[in-house]
Order: structure tokens, then C-alpha cells, then sequence
């Protein structure tokens, strides 16, 4: 009885296997190529946050932080090193709007959700491009916890708030310029008090099973900030807590930049 050769079949399964590796390999090196810090014409700082998986929210803080979700991130993306700067600030838009003043390396406050997007507006085009946005909120707390699934990101404990943080333990009535607390694990400042911190996102319920690159809900009236802010209790700068607000202006409001890769 004839049998059928195999050889053609495991020549392909072989090439199969060779593309496979080589698409593979392609990507690692693409990756591998992206610098893992950015500064951009006004010296903005930016620190390459990896794509990767996490789980979003708190069975034990407020009602919005739940379900516990699992969230995707699927591209990397650069996010500011810092806050936005009052000096930065005023590079581009031409004034300084801030109630804490003197010092160009203090958060820029007092700017609503719009005037964040006014100022990505102008930084675009004097950096040719549309690369600059606001993190979303999944981004922005993926970054914050930084690999941790703790109440903070640098553990559970509050007294060790004031280390990473300036909060109204310690903060004496006001913004401090950045930097000036320990970072994250992945190397960001002040992802927790100094300044609120502005999302793209409009106020919405949490979904109840697994998402990738979630962008909130569709409309809205209400715009998310995240992080707490110089004059909150450690029970608010928890990494989950949730805060949404009519788009106004304050002196404890202020925000960070994503710089999106191609």
C-alpha cells in the first residue's frame, strides 16, 4: 500500500515556525529600541511605562472603585515624570493662572479639565504632532500602582504616606515643587498628593469582567481626577480612590501628560 509522504508537511510546520520566531524576535527588537526616558523641548520628562495587565479598583474602598476588574493595557506609553510645571505651564500658554506662584518647579493649579486640554492643544504644535494627551484613568492608575496591588503604591501602612506624598500631614497649606518625595517603582513623582491629578475620562461605572485599553463612558457631566492632593487625608490618596468633578478650578487641581508612541 502506498503511504504518504510527510516530509512537505513537516517542511512546512518547520517554516511556520521559522516566521513565527523571526515576527518574534522583530517585535522584542522593536521594542528594545524604544528609550526607556523622553525630554521634550520644554523639558518635560517622561518615563516609559510598559503594556501589561493589572487589576483595577477595590473590593474595600467606595462603591465606584467596584468590581475589581481586570484591565489591559496593550501599547506602551511615556507619562510624565512629574506633574505638569507652573514653569512648564507658562512656556506655552503665556501665563501662569497658579495660587501658589514662585517657584516654576511647583505643580501648575488651578486649571480645569478644558484648560489641560487647551495647554495639550498648544504643546502638540510647538512639538509637531498629536502624540500629547492626558492619561486615561485605567493608565493612570496602572502607573500609579506600578506593579503593586496594595492600598498605596508603596504598601498598606498611612504612616509612610508622608515619604512618597505631600499630604495635609505634611504638606503646611500648599503645593511643593516636584520631585521632592520618593517615586513609585517605576520611577514617577508625586502619582500620589501634591496636586490632583486630571483624567480624559468622564465619571462612569466600573464594567464587571475583563477590558482592554478602556476609555470610560462615552459622555458625561462629570470629568475623573485621580491621586489626592496636598490637603487630603492618607484615606483619600489611596491608589484606587476615585474623584469626579464638574470640570472647574481649584488650588489643589492640576495634571499629567502621556506622550503617545507611534
Amino acid at each position: 500500500m502506498h503511504q504518504p509522504q510527510a516530509r512537505p508537511t513537516r517542511l512546512l510546520t518547520g517554516l511556520l515556525v521559522l516566521a513565527g520566531c523571526l515576527l518574534l524576535t522583530e517585535t522584542l527588537n522593536a521594542q528594545s529600541t524604544v528609550e526607556k526616558t523622553f525630554t521634550n523641548s520644554i523639558n518635560m520628562e517622561f518615563i516609559l511605562i510598559p503594556a501589561g495587565t493589572f487589576k483595577m479598583g477595590s473590593e474595600n474602598g467606595d462603591q465606584d472603585e467596584r468590581p475589581v476588574h481586570q484591565v489591559t493595557i496593550s501599547k506602551a506609553f511615556y507619562l510624565g515624570k512629574y506633574e505638569v510645571t507652573q514653569g512648564q505651564w507658562q512656556t506655552i500658554m503665556g501665563k501662569n493662572p497658579s495660587a501658589y506662584p514662585g517657584d516654576p518647579n511647583r505643580p501648575v493649579d488651578q486649571v480645569s479639565w478644558d484648560d489641560a486640554q487647551a495647554f495639550l492643544v498648544r504643546l502638540n504644535a510647538k512639538e509637531g504632532g498629536q502624540s500629547y494627551r492626558l492619561p486615561t484613568e485605567a493608565e493612570w492608575e496602572y502607573a500609579a500602582r506600578a506593579g503593586t496591588t496594595t492600598i498605596y503604591s508603596f504598601g498598606n501602612d498611612p504612616k509612610q504616606l508622608g515619604t512618597y506624598a505631600w499630604f495635609r500631614g505634611n504638606a503646611e497649606r500648599h503645593s511643593h515643587p516636584v520631585g521632592q518625595k520618593q517615586p513609585n517603582a517605576w520611577g514617577l513623582y508625586d502619582m500620589l498628593g501634591n496636586v490632583w491629578e486630571w483624567v480624559q475620562d468622564w465619571d462612569g461605572k466600573y464594567p464587571t469582567g475583563p477590558v482592554t485599553d478602556p476609555k470610560g463612558s462615552a459622555t458625561g457631566t462629570y470629568r475623573m481626577r485621580r491621586g489626592c492632593a496636598w490637603n487630603n487625608e492618607p484615606g483619600v490618596c489611596r491608589v484606587a480612590n476615585r474623584y469626579s468633578v464638574v470640570g472647574y478650578r481649584d488650588d489643589f487641581l492640576g495634571f499629567r501628560v502621556v506622550r503617545s508612541l507611534p
